[in-house]
């Protein structure tokens, strides 16, 4: 009973000295040495993110990557564009020039040969941060010729008046007819050549759009 209870102080007293000579206290490192409460003390508190707002009437400055047509383009068509002038809101840049968009056709009337105007309207859909798509919506930039004038049907009249008079003297009767048509004929082509019109945008043509309600963007 005694040995034994001399050999648990024995080993109490071993411990006590084995601390003593480490340093008074067990070890809290990691493995690799480093300490965790002071590598949490060294790592800085994450910043709360920050939200900007893209307010309504923002404008945007944007460039065609592509042409756009009357002739081969349809309401609905898709086209890319990207920011000519970066977007600063509060001294803060929120989008850089470069900035992809894309937008949508929402008008294509091509022109008539001899009436009507060729109409063409674009507008944006969204634009690329970051890896995310934002939809916003925004004005409509629309583009429209101008009226057909009055001396492309003057131009088929006398054509048709010219062909009847030469169908005339070279066949009688029957030959008036034929000149007739013959002339109607080439004064439609005369006319359809300078008369019909249609609306053709290069690429890298500028567009301004307003944008119609807000977004929310992180910063």
């Amino acid at each position: 009973m005694n040995a034994a209870r001399y050999s648990t102080l024995g080993s109490m007293m071993l411990l006590s000295l084995t601390i003593a000579a480490c340093g008074g206290t067990p070890s809290t490192e990691n493995r690799d040495g480093t300490n965790p409460a002071k590598t949490a003390e060294a790592i800085p508190p994450k910043a709360a993110s920050r939200e900007v707002e893209l307010r309504p009437g923002t404008i945007i400055a944007v460039r065609l990557e592509r042409a756009l047509s009357t002739v081969r383009n349809r309401a609905g068509d898709t086209f890319a564009a990207s920011l000519d002038q970066p977007i600063v809101v509060d001294d803060i840049e929120v989008l850089p020039r470069g900035t992809r968009f894309s937008g949508h056709v929402t008008t294509s009337k091509a022109s008539g040969r001899l009436e009507g105007r060729a109409v063409l309207g674009i507008t944006l859909d969204a634009f690329d941060r970051k890896g995310h798509t934002y939809p916003i919506t925004t004005s409509l930039d629309t583009k429209t010729t101008e009226a057909h004038k009055k001396r492309n049907i003057k131009v088929i009249g006398g054509g048709a008046g010219l062909g009847a008079l030469i169908g005339g003297l070279a066949g009688g009767g029957k030959g008036v007819a034929i000149g007739a048509a013959v002339g109607a004929g080439a004064g439609t082509g005369a006319a359809a050549a300078t008369g019909k019109k249609d609306i053709e945008v290069p690429a890298e043509t500028l567009f301004r759009f307003s944008l119609k309600s807000a977004v929310t963007v992180p910063d």
